[in-house]
């Protein structure tokens, strides 16, 4: 399939984007998953290509990773299912978090022929730094992709850096270090928010550690919106043999939803 339709990330909203991994707990609730969130209000969807060597990924994401991978997932697959999410009916942009060595592996000129006829709208490559994403900045450009920039806290140059050439939205890191559940964010991450919002023509959303409403209210005046991951795959990581079970998998979906919403909640409230 062939996208027609050019998506891109709303400016004038307040963002939610949920990280998933594709295959975990299994591909079918992969796609019923991504029809969820969209419900819930989603603006797009980071949708995470297992690997076996993360480098930004904490241990509650590399546990669900590893088990997509053992039921078969590849990046390949994983860019099929954005097609099946598609018929299904998510309409929201699809992005592709996967490591740079699966999308060389695969060739850059199959890749991007994949995404294509899979109706993927962005791209995110944490191990690829910034000053080296010029090729592959350009190749999206010319596919008509995005590629988002991830920035963490830095100098104010290069933030400026950064910020100058970033599309979508511009994925602050909350923090140094792996993703993962956090308590409480760092001081230190409003100033360095405050920091990217001066340079930044697009939203800016923060990831790494966003996992209950508290920080969620904390930073809706400081930021354009909010990634969320490990802690919707530690839920689902609870949940998954409810999930599993066809006798509990409707209402251990339907704990999940409400889970979500938990989160999310201060944003209905804007």
């Amino acid at each position: 399939m062939t996208t027609s339709v050019k998506r891109t990330i709303p400016a004038t909203e307040f963002l939610f984007v949920p990280f998933i991994v594709a295959g975990f707990p299994d591909e079918d609730t992969t796609v019923e998953l991504a029809l969820m969130l969209q419900k819930l209000g989603a603006q797009a969807l980071e949708l995470g290509v297992p690997y076996s060597d993360p480098l930004a990924d904490g241990p509650i994401i590399q546990a669900a990773a590893a088990k997509a991978l053992k039921n078969g997932m590849s990046i390949k697959r994983a860019m099929n299912l954005v097609s099946v999410m598609r018929k299904k009916g998510v309409e929201i942009p699809i992005i592709l978090f996967t490591y740079y060595n699966p999308v060389l592996q695969l060739g850059e000129e199959s890749f991007f022929a994949l995404a294509k006829e899979n109706d993927i709208d962005g791209l995110l490559v944490p191990d690829l730094p910034f000053e080296e994403s010029g090729r592959l900045r350009t190749k999206c450009k010319e596919e008509g992709m995005f590629l988002l920039s991830l920035v963490a806290p830095t100098s104010e140059k290069r933030i400026e850096m950064i910020a100058s050439e970033a599309e979508g939205f511009l994925y602050c890191v909350s923090s140094l270090g792996v993703t993962g559940v956090r308590k409480e964010l760092h001081d230190s991450v409003y100033p360095f928010l405050e920091s990217v919002k001066k340079h930044a023509n697009i939203p800016v959303a923060v990831g790494f550690g966003i996992s209950n409403a508290e920080q969620v209210t904390n930073l809706l005046p400081v930021c354009d919106g909010v990634i969320v991951g490990s802690a919707l795959l530690k839920k689902l990581s609870e949940l998954e043999a409810n999930i599993q079970n066809p006798d509990t998998h409707v209402a251990a979906l339907q704990e999940f939803e409400d889970y979500v919403k938990s989160i999310i909640s201060p944003i209905s409230a804007v």
